[in-house]
């Protein structure tokens, strides 16, 4: 399966290069934030590249929810452990969890149906910045730090009301922020659909850092660095969800 190319097994464990991972964030998520720059300072892993990794793995079940516990760096050997039938922890050998999984209901493994929906719920991610956060801070006068933009994971849930849905497409329909002081949760909620007809749901929290008054010219400045690295990216050949 596609994540294949974008993580090894070594010993039974699976490492996730910060070269891997940053060719996943552009390649395929269109994600040019710097975070996920080989060299940068505080480089981490893709959330959605762990995900694609867990349900190529695992498959998809009716019922999953995706708790994001810790940011992973360069290389850190991953094991990932089945408790019972209802929950994986995606941990390192020192115990530390990155990711807890908790599933229910009847699983597919069709490699097809797995692939479209990582490559779709990826695709959707990939428009969180600017399409989705910058109209959403901007409505709530607010913006994160444009020197050090901080966007996390928190969690990620879904229910498929079918498993054998061809084409499986996210479309965004409600997109709420909620800003606490210098933190702000963001709540992002697709419908699934296949062929026009609906056929399950994905919800998703974020957490922005960093909170400020929004300024439109730094929100510009920001974009126009985004663009400036997807240019950079198209250059050297990467292709993004959104070309």
């Amino acid at each position: 399966m596609f994540p294949d190319r974008f993580h090894s097994i070594q010993d039974g464990r699976v490492h996730i290069s910060a070269s891997q991972a940053s060719q996943f964030a552009k390649e395929i998520a269109g994600d040019f934030n710097p975070i996920h720059d080989p060299d940068a300072r505080r480089f981490c892993v893709p959330g959605d590249l762990l995900f694609a990794v867990v349900v190529s793995r695992f498959g998809l079940s009716r019922h999953m929810t995706f708790h994001f516990r810790a940011l992973l760096g360069d290389g850190i050997p991953l094991e990932f452990r089945e408790d019972g039938d209802e929950t994986i922890l995606v941990c390192d050998q020192a115990g530390k969890v990155y990711i807890e999984i908790t599933r229910s209901g009847e699983i597919t493994h069709d490699e097809q149906f797995v692939e479209e929906f990582i490559r779709g719920y990826v695709s959707a991610s990939g428009k969180n910045f600017p399409h989705t956060l910058k109209p959403l801070m901007e409505s709530e006068g607010v913006m994160f730090n444009p020197d050090r933009p901080m966007v996390m994971y928190e969690s990620m849930s879904l229910t498929l009301e079918s498993l054998d849905a061809s084409s499986p497409d996210l479309e965004l329909h409600n997109a709420d922020l909620v800003a606490n002081g210098k933190r702000g949760n963001v709540t992002l909620e697709y419908r699934l659909n296949s062929n026009g007809k609906p056929v399950g749901e994905v919800s998703k929290r974020l957490l922005l850092g960093g909170l400020r008054p929004y300024c439109p010219d730094a929100m510009a400045g920001v974009i126009e660095e985004f663009y400036r690295l997807k240019a950079r990216g198209s250059q050297y050949g990467v292709i993004t969800a959104e070309s």
